[in-house]
């Protein structure tokens, strides 16, 4: 089979433009008010505050809260609509607005501890029947995610938010045009959590050409957005025209900026600590610890959880039974049956008679999960977060982990550039 190059072609960017007077603070245009995380990272609550900040934040688009009930004589949700709609008014008004020329635009991103990234946005080219893909997941997908990104994008007919990938790129010449681009970016914002967001646009040709040439013969893992990279070959696949050959990627060399990779625990609203623990019990060791974040899976081997309370008690969960793995994921390797998000989804939710549907996920942080398990009367997961040369190994081996079982970061924030697929209209 042959393998197809890796590509990420340059477009006309998608921005906002024409700033209203009253985002201006101290004479700067202040971008981070319209920008927002990637659509799955907000909560409920946090993507309500977030379209409430602002009448044109980009969380009006990407996470759209109508009913979904169905539009008259239509089989789209009126969410959808409404979201795609609200896009066009955009446009129309001059708050977004296309770039004169295709380029790839240079993401760099600053976090508050002082953690740099910058990685080149483009058209990622996707993978045609036949052809060995130069894009591999990590993850398994989850379909109602899928069909959900899909229907939004194809209304929308835009991609309103890149994936994030990463590859060994080991400071080559993509890399290294990367990090040359300096000047007067054209735009720069510092977001509450303190990160600041520049974007450069690349066009020389030479760069170009220098940028391509390196890429052809790599591959690329996604880091973040395996639901959308889904949605972007279902959309390719089921359209078949020239705009849905490609979807928005940031590119990361992963050599060169090593990402930062953090867990994603898990809350089980109304699940009860003490029944979960001796549940637990018939099919691994259990200790009760005082240490109820990440550090007291530090010393154990994998797989490994720690259950905690909504009172805060924390018990450790190791020493998985051999037998019980291999019975819970038959032919399965011996390296997935031992990844500790394996062990939660194929072992213990089953006892605890907990289904995908009623887990809530929480990026990064156990304090925050914890204290969401106390607000529900539930059951904190802290999960153990991967090594990046593990997820690498995971995906050569071409077996994914449980979706959701890493967060890379630092996540390219929503709103800064988007791609439409018809920017011609």
């Amino acid at each position: 089979m042959p393998r197809q190059p890796l590509e990420l072609a340059p477009f006309r960017g998608l921005r906002y433009a024409s700033p209203d007077v009253d985002r201006f603070i101290d004479g700067e245009f202040d971008l981070a008010r319209l920008l927002a995380p990637p659509y799955d990272v907000p909560d409920a609550r946090e993507a309500r505050d977030l379209q409430r900040s602002d009448p044109h934040n980009a969380a009006r688009v990407t996470l759209p809260f109508e009913l979904s009930r169905q539009s008259p004589g239509g089989t789209v949700p009126r969410r959808y609509r409404a979201a795609a709609d609200l896009l066009r008014t955009w446009i129309g008004d001059g708050v977004l607005a296309l770039d004169g020329e295709p380029a790839l635009y240079v993401y760099e991103q600053v976090t508050a501890d002082g953690r740099r990234q910058r990685g080149l946005v483009g058209n990622l080219r996707l993978p045609e029947e036949g052809a060995e893909p130069a894009v591999r997941p990590h993850e398994d997908v989850a379909d109602p995610p899928v069909r959900d990104r899909f229907s939004l994008m194809a209304v929308a007919r835009a991609n309103l938010e890149p994936i994030f990938l990463v590859y060994r790129g080991g400071g080559g010449a993509a890399s290294a045009v990367t990090e040359s681009v300096s000047g007067t970016p054209l735009v720069s914002a510092r977001t509450r959590d303190g990160a600041e967001h520049r974007l450069w646009a690349v066009t020389d040709p030479v760069r170009l050409r220098r940028i391509a040439d390196d890429l052809a013969d790599r591959s690329a893992l996604i880091a973040d957005g395996h639901h959308r990279y889904a949605a972007y070959r279902r959309l390719h696949e089921q359209y078949g025209e020239p705009g849905w050959r490609y979807g928005l990627a940031l590119l990361v060399d992963s050599d060169t900026h090593p990402p930062r990779l953090g867990a994603i625990h898990r809350v089980l609203p109304g699940l009860d600590t003490a029944e979960a623990v001796e549940a637990a019990r018939t099919v691994a060791v259990v200790e009760r610890v005082a240490e109820s974040s990440e550090r007291a899976l530090a010393d154990v081997g994998a797989p490994a959880l720690l259950l905690v309370s909504a009172e805060g008690e924390a018990h450790l969960v190791y020493g998985f039974d051999e037998e019980a793995l291999e019975r819970a994921m038959p032919g399965r390797s011996p390296d997935w049956r031992h990844l500790s998000t394996a062990a939660l989804h194929e072992v213990l939710m089953p006892l605890w008679q907990a289904s995908e549907e009623q887990v809530r996920m929480v990026h990064d942080d156990a304090d925050e999960a914890v204290e969401a398990a106390r607000d529900e009367r539930g059951t904190a997961v802290i999960v153990p977060a991967l090594g990046v040369e593990q997820v690498y190994a995971v995906a050569d081996r071409g077996e994914p982990t449980p979706r959701k079982s890493t967060s890379f970061g630092p996540k390219p924030r929503t709103g800064l550039v988007m791609r439409l697929v018809d920017p011609a209209e």
